[in-house]
């Protein structure tokens, strides 16, 4: 390797270095500092690397891992799977963010080509940037979260038509209206052999290279599939990217491709960075400040309609407005394949230079801001769907036929759950058999029909308005449990709900410890969070291994509890009359303990059995036949199916609950 070469590739990684530690500080995406770090080092910044075409070259390969990676985690199961948010949702935003942007461009003078490529260029988004965002809010399993990665996986598909599309556009003008053709067949057979080759021979191919063991051998053999179909593509006058693609689209197919997925990933990471460094070194800093109006208008201009069309494609889909503006904000931002079609544009003569340094400073301006704009859109969602514009609007088709489905409740001490995954659907089979009343409120409109099918009481809407809780009878419900995964949305779920009802029980679930302030605040009565019981739930299992006695393991697990829930013990049972001594006592605790026949205790007076005297608990009621007998005295003698209402310190309650179960047959 050339020396000089070795050493500008040197620069290039310690810069990023450097730069991706401060953006990192800041909570910048990686993407945005290698682009500065781009900025920097190019001949429009310090002049440090002279071999722009060489990095250039090196970044190619980034682009076609980073199309390979994309085509291993697109299998065509998961995309039948998820066909209408990604065919309907992803679709409606494509085309019709060309179809504004090309107008745009058509009024500003641009040509029909030049229009259309302005219109490809911004209708991807940041994948890198927004899935990361979202991983790291918690959010890829929410209403929004899910939405988005839709959207983006159609995205990540057009970019391959979009890319073969562009060289067409630039022949437009002196080709015959049949030109199209021949590249569409190579195109089309391309996908044919792809097809063929998934089902028949890669997986033969791939199983007889596994098992000789060696990683190496596996690793070298899935990057010349990868480069090999690449290249193949490129000579017949298609692009590297489409190969790299439909490379991993065979890979995908077989038993193999998270091991490919594995190895190849370092690879990617590496070559890609240098793809987006080698971007920043074309862009012109000076062009920023010397065309700042400009730049400003095209930044506006694609994060307001960008946000606008994506959202338009969630409420299509038949969310609400507010997870529709979140959508909207998470996708705003200009993608990295953009840069991919504006180098392919340029190379075919459908963007200038003044043109191409506009992209850039617009696009990384986007993604820039693409971190603050997702922080502040829970709280930009929650101010636009309570706008009364939004009131007014007509209810759509489905909107109307679930509201005639699910009457205003009228129900009293009943329970209200908010979302209906797989921890609302075990709520609501547990209610079901314990003869509880409930009501479901849900946002997903699919799931809404379906479940409404099968006979749940379940409504569509968006639980943090007023109207929604309002017509699940909140201000009667005994308790509210929030089972959704976005954190704001438990947020201001739980602040109205409290607000229209004082004395509600609202349990939440959170994912972080670090949110059980923040919702105690808001009015949260109880919050579980999700990694604390994780990691009790593990200490479980694994004493359980070491043959630990398990009245050992619930003691400790109780005292674990006690210390990490004490947070929420001056607002538990705020809704009785338990809530002031349990702010005075917070060690204590009320329980309720079914008396199991063949137990300790079925059979005994209270006296009898020495809860108060020889253990520290005291009966305060006992529920029998649907009657409450409170403040019983010693001589009321506990039967098989009895209800126990104990208190106590939480800790001993915990120890001595197996009093009440058939297995306890002697004092601990």
């Amino acid at each position: 390797m050339d020396m000089s070469l070795l050493s500008e590739i040197l620069i290039i990684f310690g810069l990023s270095v450097g730069v991706i530690f401060l953006c990192h500080k800041v909570s910048v995406p990686p993407i945005v500092g290698f682009l500065l770090t781009g900025v920097i080092a190019g001949p429009y910044g310090l002049g440090l690397v002279s071999a722009v075409h060489e990095v250039e070259l090196l970044a190619e390969v980034g682009v076609v891992l980073l199309l390979f990676t994309i085509g291993l985690e697109l299998s065509i199961a998961e995309l039948v799977r998820m066909r209408k948010n990604v065919l309907l949702g992803g679709g409606s935003q494509v085309l019709l963010t060309i179809l504004a942007f090309g107008a745009f461009a058509l009024a500003m003078g641009q040509s029909g080509p030049q229009s259309v490529l302005a219109g490809f260029l911004a209708a991807l988004s940041s994948t890198a940037i927004v899935l990361k965002l979202l991983q790291q809010r918690a959010e890829m399993d929410s209403a929004h979260g899910r939405i988005t990665l839709s959207i983006l996986i159609f995205q990540d598909l057009a970019i391959v038509p979009m890319v073969l599309v562009v060289p067409l556009l630039a022949g437009g003008s002196n080709a015959g209206g049949l030109s199209f053709l021949w590249p569409l067949a190579k195109g089309v057979g391309m996908v044919a052999l792809v097809f063929l080759l998934a089902r028949k021979v890669v997986p033969w191919l791939l199983h007889r290279i596994v098992q000789t063991r060696s990683r190496e051998l596996f690793l070298i053999s899935t990057l010349a599939l990868c480069l090999a179909t690449a290249f193949l593509t490129s000579s017949i006058g298609l692009s590297l990217s489409l190969g790299a693609f439909l490379a991993g689209l065979i890979i995908s197919e077989s038993e193999y491709s998270l091991s490919a997925m594995e190895g190849i990933l370092p690879f990617r990471d590496v070559f890609t960075s240098l793809f987006f460094v080698s971007v920043g070194m074309l862009f012109d800093a000076g062009f920023l400040f010397t065309n700042f109006p400009q730049v400003a208008a095209a930044t506006g201009a694609v994060l307001v309609i960008k946000a606008l069309v994506a959202g338009l494609a969630a409420y299509i889909l038949g969310f609400p407005v507010r997870p529709a503006v979140l959508v909207g904000l998470a996708l705003c931002q200009v993608g990295e394949f953009s840069f991919v079609l504006a180098k392919v544009g340029m190379a075919q003569g459908l963007m200038n230079a003044d043109n191409y340094q506009l992209f850039l400073a617009a696009s990384i301006v986007t993604m820039g801001l693409t971190p603050p704009l997702m922080a502040l859109a829970p709280r930009l969602g929650q101010w636009v769907s309570e706008l009364p514009v939004f009131a007014r609007m007509p209810k759509r088709p489905f909107e109307r036929e679930m509201e005639q489905a699910a009457a205003p409740v009228d129900m009293a001490d009943h329970l209200i759950i908010v979302g209906f995954g797989v921890g609302g659907r075990h709520l609501a089979q547990a209610a079901k058999s314990f003869g509880i009343d409930y009501r479901v409120v849900e946002m997903n409109p699919d799931t809404v029909r379906q479940s409404s099918a099968e006979g749940e009481p379940i409504m569509y809407g968006d639980a943090s308005q007023t109207a929604v809780l309002r017509h699940v009878g909140v201000e009667r419900a005994r308790v509210l449990a929030v089972v959704v995964s976005d954190p704001m949305s438990v947020r201001s779920i739980t602040d109205a709900a409290r607000r229209l009802n004082p004395s509600l029980h609202i349990i939440t679930r959170t994912r972080f410890q670090s949110e059980i302030g923040p919702l105690v605040d808001l009015g949260a009565s109880d919050v579980v969070p999700e990694e604390y019981e994780t990691s009790i739930e593990i200490f479980t299992r694994v004493m359980m291994r070491y043959l630990v006695p398990r009245a050992d393991i619930e003691r400790f697990t109780a005292s674990v509890r006690s210390e990490g829930y004490e947070l929420l013990r001056s607002v538990e049972m705020r809704s009785d009359s338990f809530c002031a001594l349990n702010r005075q006592f917070p060690d204590m605790d009320l329980s309720v303990m079914t008396v199991e026949s063949g137990s300790v205790l079925d059979g005994q007076t209270l006296e009898e059995s020495g809860l108060r005297r020889t253990h520290g608990l005291t009966v305060v009621a006992v529920g029998r036949s649907g009657e409450v007998m409170a403040n019983p005295d010693g001589t009321l003698r506990l039967l098989a199916g009895d209800m126990a209402y104990v208190f106590g310190p939480h800790v001993d309650i915990a120890a001595k609950a197996g009093l009440f179960t058939a297995r306890a047959r002697a004092w601990d």
